[in-house]
């Protein structure tokens, strides 16, 4: 078993030396002066980096704690809803809204393609309408960032309130929740906010707590009013995951002073290194070759290797963590994750550890050529 692990998951993901410095010192009281100035910078850099003016709630929970609370506060059973659906968090929000008793009307597309906003309008145009229409940015069981300033406006055309997960995309690709009109935005503290798992955040708009006040439906912990209120008193309504919240706070520090716009363009040199490494060796990506994947890379394995195999042999022999498929795709393809806390470095590490085990296993690879074309693709894009 190798000692050295090189995380390359899609989230969790690793964490720069300054959160866990940060995080690793005595636990302090959620109540003290200390906590609370902290918990209000941390909440002003939510806003930040969310692009809302409004509120940013927090949550102890990963970000399925966040679409949950989405779900409580707007709708009630009966209500007639929408999700686009084309990966494994898609279907989450279809398995979550039934299971709250909302009438789901889903527009279900294969894994691997991207939502069409026209087809969403013509949905909407067809069945007279939706309370809310649930989206995925960033579908991380396919690489597929989604079109959400375009989704989202046919959803408003409609009259419909819109509930984003980007959970894997906030903070990494382009999101701009008050432009785009987005009611609600869910994102967790362990993908681009390079933070250990524990804290879910959630935008609400005007809209949004409005509809929740008048909904009126049962809720207790999740109850979007109640930890508004709670937010504005600085005094948490339960205790928060205390040394997440310090580390969070640092890593929005550190992400705003690398600039939202700076983020973006590193994210998206990353996904396209990766690619084009990918195809060096020969294989077949997954994900689309586009620069809105720049969250995540799903690549095909080679026929007759399973890809679950593969990543469990470069976990036990060199360390290298990847992603397995999820779904339909588990054995079929595997996931380099690249959000957050990488660099060009990062991706030829986890580039050389798929070259070498393919070769091994006996395929037919050239060896150095996946890191050369990575580093020659990171070098001359600019975007």
């Amino acid at each position: 078993m190798a000692e050295k692990r090189y995380l390359f998951t899609p989230g969790p993901t690793p964490v720069p030396h300054e959160v866990l410095e940060a995080m690793s010192r005595p636990i302090i009281h959620h109540r003290s002066s200390d906590y609370l100035a902290m918990f209000e910078s941390c909440l002003e850099r939510l806003k930040l980096v969310y692009r809302a003016a409004g509120d940013v709630l927090m949550y102890t929970g990963s970000g399925t704690a966040g679409m949950e609370s989405a779900i409580v506060n707007l709708c009630a059973p009966g209500d007639r809803v929408v999700v686009v659906s084309a990966g494994y968090f898609g279907e989450r929000w279809t398995t979550m809204a039934r299971g709250f008793g909302c009438d789901v009307d889903e527009i279900r597309y294969e894994w691997g393609e991207s939502p069409s906003s026209h087809d969403l309008a013509a949905r909407l145009r067809e069945s007279g309408g939706a309370k809310v229409v649930f989206l995925t940015h960033s579908e991380t069981s396919t690489g597929v960032v989604a079109d959400v300033e375009q989704l989202a406006a046919a959803a408003k055309d409609a009259g419909a309130l819109v509930v984003v997960d980007a959970v894997s995309s906030l903070g990494a690709v382009p999101l701009e929740t008050d432009a785009w009109r987005l009611d609600s935005v869910i994102s967790g503290s362990q993908k681009a906010l390079m933070t250990p798992p524990g804290v879910a955040t959630v935008s609400v708009s005007a809209d949004a707590f409005a509809a929740a006040a008048a909904d009126g439906g049962a809720r207790y912990y999740f109850d979007w009013e109640r930890t508004r209120d709670a937010q504005e008193r600085s005094d948490p309504s339960f205790t928060p995951a205390v040394s997440v919240v310090i580390g969070l706070e640092v890593a929005l520090g550190l992400l705003l002073e690398e600039g939202l716009e700076q983020a973006f363009d590193r994210h998206t040199r990353l996904g396209r290194a990766c690619r084009e490494g990918v195809k060096a060796m020969g294989l077949e990506l997954f994900s689309p070759d586009d620069d809105r994947s720049a969250v995540v890379t799903a690549i095909v394995a080679p026929e007759g290797l399973n890809s679950g195999e593969l990543v469990q042999t470069l976990r036990s022999r060199l360390g290298i963590v990847l992603a397995p498929g999820q779904g339909p795709l588990k054995g079929r393809v595997f996931r380099i994750g690249h959000i957050g806390y990488y660099d060009i470095f990062d991706i030829t590490t986890a580039l050389a550890g798929v070259e070498l085990v393919l070769a091994e296993a006996g395929a037919d690879i050239e060896r150095g050529v996946a890191v050369t074309r990575a580093m020659e693709a990171f070098e001359h894009s600019h975007v």
